[in-house]
């Protein structure tokens, strides 16, 4: 017969898996969102090839690790709030799991060494690692913390996207970015996912007649309504593809190919937003929506192609030669 663990090994267990959770490594999959800057770089940039095997995968785990140093000082802050979520309550910190001077001792040391290794590579990668944790700061810190503002929230979460694709960039090539109008579209993008997150996280608590503990979850929601989110919504997506149109005229027609697709992912993911506990609030389980997922591998490619394939006639089709 095998003897269980004793009951002090299993809670000394239990508290060292509480501070790997919190580190959300699950939630690494979202800096796929450098893969982008890498492809745009490598589509405009002169930068060559060599040293791109080393250079892209340092840079991705540099980026990672950053990210996780942010998901730590996040649950640390939240803890408080967390308490009035019917799932957020049962996280490592508010269930007590966590030594809190150890994890912020972690916060700092996951944030120092992601940066240090983002210098491996170059230093522009290293200083957009540097803002992308010093945005994580500034949303999570008081007296700024720019979550507890209606819109404040989304616009400064949302910029990592920007700031994750300037680290693709920068694993590619040291030249200075250029195409402003994708980074713009890029952030607005982010928007547009972190609203339509506040909206699905705000129904909930609508459907459970908890508006009220809504606003102690999340200081925003004491502004935010189903209605203002929404025509945030719908603010966000149109001046992400406003901004990418024209990042497209100035730089490469033939993505103009690509808006079905986009369009087709983005009501989708809006359509998910209605369900009663909704995918979109927990991104990293988005990988069990098969359909969407399928869309989103078609648009993938189709992007990755029309970044790399010349199509002349677009430019006779919609005239750009006078």
């Amino acid at each position: 017969m095998v003897e269980s663990a004793p009951p002090e090994s299993r809670w000394r267990a239990s508290r060292w898996r509480a501070h790997l959770d919190i580190c959300r490594i699950d939630h690494w999959f979202k800096n796929v969102f450098v893969i982008p800057g890498v492809l745009v770089a490598l589509a405009l940039t002169d930068e060559y090839l060599t040293g791109l095997a080393w250079r892209i995968p340092v840079g991705l785990f540099a980026t990672c690790l950053v990210a996780s140093s942010n998901y730590v000082l996040n649950e640390l802050q939240d803890a408080r709030t967390d308490i009035h979520h019917p799932v957020k309550r049962h996280r490592p910190v508010p269930s007590g799991l966590v030594n809190i001077r150890l994890a912020y001792v972690q916060w700092i040391v996951l944030g120092v060494v992601g940066v240090g290794l983002g210098a491996v590579v170059n230093l522009p990668l290293a200083l957009a690692l540097v803002v992308l944790w010093l945005m994580g700061c500034a949303y999570n810190i008081p007296p700024i913390r720019t979550k507890d503002y209606p819109y404040v929230d989304v616009l400064s979460e949302a910029v990592n996207n920007a700031l994750r694709m300037l680290a693709g960039w920068y694993m590619v090539t040291s030249v200075a970015f250029s195409p402003g109008s994708l980074l713009l579209s890029y952030w607005m993008i982010g928007c547009y996912f972190m609203a339509t997150k506040r909206f699905a996280e705000y129904r909930d608590f609508e459907r459970a007649g908890g508006v009220n503990d809504a606003a102690m979850y999340r200081e925003s929601f004491r502004y935010y309504t189903s209605e203002r989110l929404l025509v945030s919504i719908m603010f966000y997506a149109s001046s992400s593809m406003l901004f990418f149109g024209a990042f497209i005229v100035l730089y490469r027609l033939e993505l103009i190919l690509s808006f079905p697709f986009v369009a087709v992912f983005m009501a989708m993911y809006l359509h998910l937003a209605f369900r009663a506990n909704s995918p979109v609030e927990h991104p990293e389980q988005l990988y069990r929506e098969r359909a969407l997922m399928i869309v989103l591998g078609i648009t993938v490619v189709v992007m990755a192609v029309l970044l790399f394939v010349d199509i002349p006639i677009l430019t006779k089709v919609f005239n750009l030669d006078g």
